[in-house]
């Protein structure tokens, strides 16, 4: 969106103004590509880098706005999120070596980032999602505050009339809802640019379509939140559903979610992509507006399309397509966005080799690829991928083919051709493509990440180990190593300070409650059978109402005169209660001080977690 003043469309009394701007824009672009005014006869290519920022605790750090006051607003620009940063790249002609002297200007800028954290007492983690975010850093108070984020947020809410609602299952589930788009805030992605020859707008669209799902599997890196495992690439689910602006109702509808992958092969023209975008997708921002279009090319410019750039922004296709202007000329490009931030810069530069490779290197026989592939199929394909990673299967050239061998036997080579079509320098298809052939045949982030996860687990409470998962990528990261290099976490990456814990950090989420109205006797089987010693009492709205404990087992279970009893009549009423916020030594203390060994853990009057003697 740039620096542009944005305001809600909604309830805009200049919403007149703006729908007349968004349709000169789209005649204007139509005039453009019948007066063949765009540049064709070169390629460029382009990155743009999203990164986590993070404190001493390896949690997500909350300056990102001071930390950009300090680098260069050229190249570096602010996220949603007080915890990331986006680098921008200028683009560069897709020949030579252009993929080394971009990595080698990603370094450089990224070491500029860190010599300024490092200052902030904060470091930087490349990674798809953190994986020590937390509720807590969902709070509005972690938004960047800036106009444009708070105005989108407001649109976007405003249209749902609902809380955001969230759900992801995968191997782990999560279920929850939220007031804000802040979980957009939790995904970073490398999202890659390629310039685009506009009147072969269909078959290259639809190329790029039906190769995201085998890209994707060899490049998932986001495979946590909020420790649970869930899908290979997270970011997938998670940012459809974070700016979603489709409430859920009784009613069903094909109301298509802003971010997605689409329900059919693209035809017909730019114009008539935008044009159908412009139909299927409400706009939710407005702005200030100087010349229209048309005028604009009337005096011999080139116009900029603001209104329509400002409606394209906030739809977000996994593969998107964007107009800009270079050197006074228009241009169209390709914007891939499904690829995750890390593990490493080298590895997100084979990435998007890989990815522009295979864009080049399209045989001749894929040239009207939907007559060939079904959509569906592609489109499954690409959600295969994002749940599966490697592991997925695709159907390809209607064959059935797992991820390596695809890779391996025929993406690869294609990518080669492609590049080698482009005069890339074959230093740098060979080693950038070897990562890719070596991550096949090793493993990739987001298995690196699952596997790591779980050897950690063994020996620490979930927070903990997320920490050290957090800092070992980091340490990783620092050595320059590609993810098919990377040992799995020793466990000494990051000491857990004894001080100034907090109960959230040690407490455990998966505590099995009662409600009121349950059988009293089933209640104390299910202690007495699992060995239980506290079970938080839930009323009818899951709010924490009392608590049964192991002393309960013994008085009443085995007493038939007390099998009539009801629950609400044993339960303890006068709770003494934590908050995730406590200090450790606080909680210690108050169970001290009231001889119990339990503390429920609460949210207002919503039960979040338990923690007992034993958790000392």
């Amino acid at each position: 969106m740039g620096e542009l003043n944005v305001e809600k469309l909604i309830g805009n009394p200049n919403k007149g103004l703006y729908l007349k701007q968004l349709m000169a824009d789209i005649k204007a672009l139509e005039l453009m590509l019948e007066n063949d005014m765009f540049e064709k006869d070169i390629s460029r290519v382009g990155i743009e880098q999203e990164f986590c920022l993070v404190n001493e605790e390896w949690e997500p750090a909350k300056n990102a706005d001071k930390i950009l006051e300090k680098l260069n607003k050229k190249y570096f620009t602010s996220e949603l999120a007080l915890y990331n940063l986006e680098i921008n790249l200028e683009p560069v002609e897709f020949k030579g070596e252009c993929f080394s002297e971009l990595h080698s200007k990603l370094n450089e800028l990224l070491d500029q980032v860190q010599e300024v954290a490092h200052e902030n007492n904060t470091k930087m983690v490349l990674t798809g999602i953190l994986p020590t975010i937390r509720t807590k850093h969902l709070k509005l108070s972690y938004m960047t505050p800036l106009k444009r984020y708070q105005v989108l947020n407001e649109a976007i809410t405003e249209i749902r009339k609902n809380d955001i609602e969230l759900h992801i299952k995968g191997v782990d589930e999560l279920n929850l809802k939220h007031d804000s788009i802040l979980y957009e805030g939790c995904n970073t992605s490398f999202q890659t640019h390629l310039q685009i020859d506009p009147n072969n707008f269909a078959d290259t669209y639809n190329w790029a379509q039906a190769i995201a799902g085998p890209v994707l599997s060899i490049c998932t890196n986001s495979p946590l939140l909020m420790g649970r495992e869930l899908w290979e690439e997270s970011r997938i689910a998670l940012f459809a559903q974070s700016v979603d602006t489709r409430a859920s109702t009784f009613v069903m509808n094909e109301r298509e979610s802003r971010v997605g992958f689409g329900n059919e092969w693209a035809q017909g023209s730019v114009v008539d992509f935008f044009k159908d975008s412009v139909i299927r997708f409400r706009s939710i921002l407005t702005s200030d507006f100087e010349n229209d279009s048309i005028t604009e090319l009337e005096q011999g410019n080139i116009p900029k399309l603001k209104a329509l750039k400002l409606h394209n922004g906030t739809v977000y296709k996994w593969n998107r397509l964007c107009y800009g202007t270079t050197n006074g000329k228009p241009h169209m490009r390709l914007e891939n966005r499904y690829l995750p931030s890390g593990p490493s810069t080298a590895d997100e530069m084979a990435n998007m080799m890989f990815w522009v490779g295979l864009m080049k290197g399209r045989p001749k026989e894929f040239d009207n690829v939907h007559t060939i592939m079904d959509f569906k199929d592609v489109k499954s394909n690409f959600f295969n991928a994002a749940r599966y990673g490697m592991a997925a299967q695709f159907y390809w050239n209607n064959s059935l083919i797992s991820s390596h061998d695809l890779i391996l036997d025929h993406l690869l080579p294609m990518a080669y051709r492609g590049l080698y079509s482009m005069k890339v320098a074959p230093k740098d298809a060979e080693h950038y493509l070897k990562i890719i052939k070596h991550r096949v045949q090793s493993t990739n982030g987001s298995r690196w990440m699952v596997e790591g996860f779980r050897k950690l687990k063994k020996d620490y409470k979930t927070t903990d180990a997320l920490k050290i998962l957090t800092a070992t990528i980091y340490e990783r990261q620092q050595k320059g190593y590609t993810i098919d290099a990377w040992q799995l976490p020793r466990g000494d990456e990051f000491k857990i300070p004894k001080e100034n814990r907090k109960v959230g950090e040690r407490m455990n989420v998966r505590t099995i409650t009662a409600q009121e109205n349950d059988s009293l006797e089933l209640v104390l089987r299910m202690m007495q059978w699992k060995d239980i010693h506290h079970v938080p009492i839930l009323d009818n709205h899951m709010d924490l109402i009392g608590l049964l404990t192991w002393t309960d087992v013994g008085k009443y279970l085995d007493s038939p005169e007390n099998h009539g009893e009801n629950i609400k009549n044993i339960m303890k009423r006068d709770l003494v209660t934590a908050t995730p916020a406590t200090p450790l030594e606080e909680a210690k203390s108050l169970m001290q001080t009231h001889k119990i060994n339990c503390l429920p853990v609460v949210r207002g009057k919503k039960l979040v977690g338990i923690i007992t003697s034993k958790d000392f």
